[in-house]
């Protein structure tokens, strides 16, 4: 039995999953906005569920953060009165269970590789394009995390190939960086383009669908969206090489940017006549909080 929690900034999940990836039980709850009621209600939801499906050890649990190698406290998660805290101290403290935690986007990649969209590959990326634009790198069902607690942050790049004249400038990352790739692929960044560019005020889904409907600006900003995605996916191939490279979050719905996607990434790849595994996300939503069960095994 796998026990996974999904912390994000308005609710909290529990899922669990039977040993081959069947759902078990659900249950949501609101995210507190202080830290004390944080681990309280965790707490509880960890003793609902266990009076509901029995006796369990560990849990894994994934947020948009990140446990500091240095520190061994969160960092960086939206949620903020978690940074600076130990949680997996304090959880572990409290409900006598072994926690494992990880970034939202690792779970998410470590879901489609043990029993999703890239099952039975060695290699899996996640890339969620939302909001924002998270990354998750996934080796033999493994999360690879890296020393600095980074890896995956592809999207906190530079655009490959950013020409001003093509993919215009739209200002400085709220990393404080400018061209990142987020800027460009995610869907806010991609109408933040559209909008400037067209004096609009579109969101992504207007875009594209306009632009399958033959308009004509909107045509002309999915097809740099498309080469934007190209550039940006194959400087992950021609680093890490995966098997499959799987997306999440909103623009992975837009079902004509896989093939298209693909076919411009060739371009841009070391490699004579690449073989390319771009696929959407099996669990969509659920990968995240599946992928954090999946992480209890440790």
């Amino acid at each position: 039995m796998l026990v996974g929690l999904d912390i994000g900034g308005t609710k909290i999940e529990v899922k669990v999953l039977s040993d081959t990836g069947i759902e078990l039980f659900v249950r949501r709850v609101a995210t507190p906005n202080n830290y004390d009621d944080f681990i309280n209600v965790v707490a509880q939801l960890i003793a609902d569920t266990e009076k509901e499906v029995g006796a369990f050890a560990s849990i894994g649990a994934g947020l948009p953060g990140a446990v500091s190698p240095v520190t061994g406290f969160i960092q960086n998660a939206n949620s903020v009165f978690l940074n600076g805290n130990d949680v997996v101290r304090d959880l572990q403290k409290i409900t006598n269970k072994s926690v494992s935690i990880a970034n939202d986007a690792n779970c998410f990649a470590l879901s489609e590789a043990v029993d999703g969209a890239a099952k039975g590959s060695s290699v899996v990326f996640g890339a969620i394009l939302g909001t924002g634009c998270g990354g998750g790198l996934v080796v033999n069902k493994n999360v690879l995390t890296g020393k600095n607690a980074i890896a995956g942050e592809w999207g906190h790049n530079p655009l490959p190939y950013y020409d001003p004249a093509i993919d215009g400038d739209i200002g400085t990352c709220y990393c404080g960086r400018k061209n990142c790739i987020e800027q460009f692929i995610s869907g806010t960044g991609f109408a933040a383009q559209h909008n400037q560019k067209n004096q609009t005020k579109l969101n992504s889904k207007e875009i594209v669908d306009l632009a399958m409907n033959g308009q004509i600006e909107a045509k002309a900003s999915y097809d740099l969206l498309v080469d934007q995605m190209a550039r940006s996916f194959a400087l992950l191939t021609n680093i890490l090489d995966p098997d499959a490279i799987v997306l999440g979050g909103g623009m992975s719905n837009v079902d004509s940017l896989y093939s298209d996607v693909k076919r411009a990434m060739s371009n841009y790849i070391f490699a004579e006549k690449p073989s390319i595994h771009l696929v959407k996300a099996k669990f969509g939503d659920s990968s995240g909080v599946r992928g954090a069960a999946w992480l209890s095994r440790r």
